[in-house]
């Protein structure tokens, strides 16, 4: 081969070399214009930009102006969901919400009882008849007072005591009218024709069913007899 022939062929592929790079380099400028970049293995792929940075694909971030979205960067752009926040803790007696956070914080927890929010190991008495406790495990335990059968029918509940007293001391109903009340102890006689004794402690029965009296009536009586005794 003749010198002047191997000097043309080695100009020709300097010229095809440097044609090729020119054409990568423009590709690279395009490409770059176009918001893509280049792999490791020639290949690229889609970028996301948010927050002021860029991310690439398979990345994630939150926005920074709501930490409670989260994006995906992805070959179709970014993929954004808002977190929703779980509720609070009914006894929840202490909220933080902290600016880096999305969803409040409890902080402390307490116990709930009928509405009322009470401090772990506080005691408390909701009603008369009623002793609490928060636990640590934040939940309220009572004790409730266990209080006897009053002896009397028309009992009342005094301000401040949990168990109903008698006013008027030991009663019970003359009959199941209940119209008539009578103090427990001796008998009574109701008109002149009939005693009654209410029951007591010593009795069979007592305070089952309705309070009433044991009576007795004098035979051939009739009430408007007043020359009966009444002992």
């Amino acid at each position: 081969m003749k010198l002047t022939q191997v000097m043309a062929q080695g100009f020709s592929e300097r010229l095809f070399l440097e044609r090729r790079l020119r054409t990568a380099v423009l590709a690279l400028l395009l490409c770059a214009q176009a918001g893509f970049s280049f792999s490791v293995a020639g290949q690229h792929e889609s970028t996301c930009e948010a927050n002021g940075s860029i991310y690439y694909v398979g990345e994630w971030y939150f926005l920074d102006s709501d930490h409670c979205t989260q994006c995906e960067c992805t070959a179709e752009g970014s993929a954004c969901a808002r977190t929703e926040c779980t509720s609070l803790p009914a006894a929840c007696i202490h909220v933080s919400h902290y600016p880096t956070d999305c969803c409040p914080r409890c902080e402390k927890i307490g116990c709930e009882y009928r509405g009322v929010v009470y401090e772990l190991g506080q005691n408390f008495q909701p009603s008369e008849c009623e002793q609490c406790t928060c636990d640590t495990d934040g939940i309220a335990r009572c004790l409730v007072a266990d209080c006897a059968p009053p002896p009397c029918v028309n009992p009342v509940y005094q301000p401040g005591k949990c168990c109903p007293e008698c006013r008027e001391g030991p009663n019970c109903y003359v009959d199941s009218s209940r119209s008539q009340v009578i103090p427990a102890g001796d008998p009574v006689w109701v008109d002149s024709c009939t005693k009654c004794r209410c029951h007591d402690g010593q009795d069979a029965g007592y305070w089952e069913g309705n309070r009433l009296a044991t009576c007795s009536r004098l035979k051939n009586c009739t009430p408007e007899q007043s020359s009966i005794q009444q002992n």
